[in-house]
């Protein structure tokens, strides 16, 4: 069986500097910084769990990111 080839690196960016930020300026930025996924779910989203390498998550309540993890 092949080995898995490893993931790129991950953004050197801190998911809390995105609470405040208005959803559309926040998902473009993350872009911007190397986030392959953005995902932006409402409050209280029913979500999977599983970690997805590269993907940054954000909680949007009235338009702004309440709430940003990795994952």
């Amino acid at each position: 069986m092949a080995p898995h080839p490893a993931p790129a690196a991950e953004p050197e960016d801190s998911p809390e500097r995105y609470v405040g930020l208005e959803a559309g300026q926040a998902e473009r930025l993350a872009r911007e910084r190397g986030w392959r996924t953005v995902r932006s779910l409402p409050p209280g989203s029913i979500i999977t769990m599983e970690y997805l390498f590269g993907r940054i998550n954000f909680e949007v309540e009235d338009g702004r990111v309440k709430r940003s993890w990795k994952g």
